[in-house]
């Protein structure tokens, strides 16, 4: 198993964690997801390695930006 985090800016409530969870269930090859709003990260599981772009446009297209 591979494990990403990613800081993710502008997560603010519960809303934001399920739109960003959502979002990022969407990429091939990710298994789980676990968005945290009191550390603004998001955690990614997979089997293999996830391609961190499409990670990031999911983000994006929810309306947040992955930095770092």
């Amino acid at each position: 198993m591979n494990t990403t985090v990613y800081a993710v800016k502008g997560m603010t409530c519960s809303g934001c964690m399920t739109k960003v969870t959502t979002a990022v269930n969407g990429v091939a090859g990710v298994n789980e997801v676990d968005a945290d709003v009191a550390t603004g990260e998001v955690t990614v599981v997979s089997e293999g390695p996830v391609d961190a772009q499409l990670v990031r446009a999911a983000v994006k297209e929810a309306g947040y930006e992955v930095v770092g």
